[in-house]
Formats: structure tokens, C-alpha cells, sequence
């Protein structure tokens, strides 16, 4: 393992612990396959950047911005690390604190629109 991504590592484990509000009402809801049975992962590092969640299977990184996100500095950064995240092959849904404290269903909704349908168990009904 390259030393950058042993220090991405120990970095996602010490974010895990610390994680926001809005992020720990998320993992409520995403953890042991909480979202159509998808499994998702917390503070997942992934080349440079650590993901807030990510969905291995899918390719699905869901990024959580809080108030430190809306400076058009910060705006620039998050367009830079999605350019990167979708270069590699991810797609990355973003959603805001507020999104998470006032419409959390909204937000589930919108990343279970992004999930395959569930295969077909059994017969089709008559």
C-alpha cells in the first residue's frame, strides 16, 4: 500500500468518527442495506478524496455539503473533485444539510431513482 493511500486511510477512520449530523441521519438510513438492500460504505477514500458514502456495486458516491460548500471557492473545489470521481467511473449524487433535516425522504428518493430495479422473485401476478 502507497503511503498516500495509508494516510487516506487512517484520515476516512478518523472522519468516521467524527461524522456531521446530517451525514450520521444518512447512514441511519443507508447502513446494512438500509436503501433497497444496496450496501454503502461511510468515508470511503477513493484516489485523493474520501467520499461521505459510496455504494461500491453501483459506482454511486452520495457527497453530503454543509454551509462551507455554497463559497464559489468551495464550489470550484467540489466541481474539480466530481470531474475526478466521474473520470474514474463514479457518479456522484450531491445533496445539502438542509436537504437531509427538512426533506430526508426527498433525498432517499433521489438516490433510489439512481438504484437498478430490484430482480423479479417468482411468477409475474395473473
Amino acid at each position: 500500500m502507497r503511503r498516500s493511500e495509508r494516510k487516506s486511510r487512517r484520515f476516512a477512520k478518523d472522519l468516521r468518527r467524527r461524522m456531521t449530523n446530517a451525514e450520521t441521519i444518512l447512514w441511519s438510513r443507508l447502513r446494512r442495506g438500509g436503501l433497497e438492500g444496496f450496501k454503502f460504505r461511510r468515508q470511503h477514500p477513493v484516489g485523493p478524496y474520501i467520499a461521505d458514502f459510496a455504494c461500491i456495486e453501483l459506482r454511486l458516491i452520495i457527497e453530503i455539503d454543509g454551509a462551507t460548500h455554497a463559497s464559489t471557492h468551495e464550489i470550484a473545489k467540489d466541481a474539480k473533485r466530481t470531474q475526478f470521481l466521474e473520470s474514474k467511473g463514479w457518479f456522484v449524487y450531491r445533496a445539502t444539510n438542509p436537504d437531509i433535516y427538512e426533506n430526508l425522504d426527498g433525498v432517499l428518493d433521489g438516490i433510489a431513482a439512481l438504484l437498478p430495479p430490484p430482480p423479479l422473485r417468482g411468477p409475474p401476478p395473473p
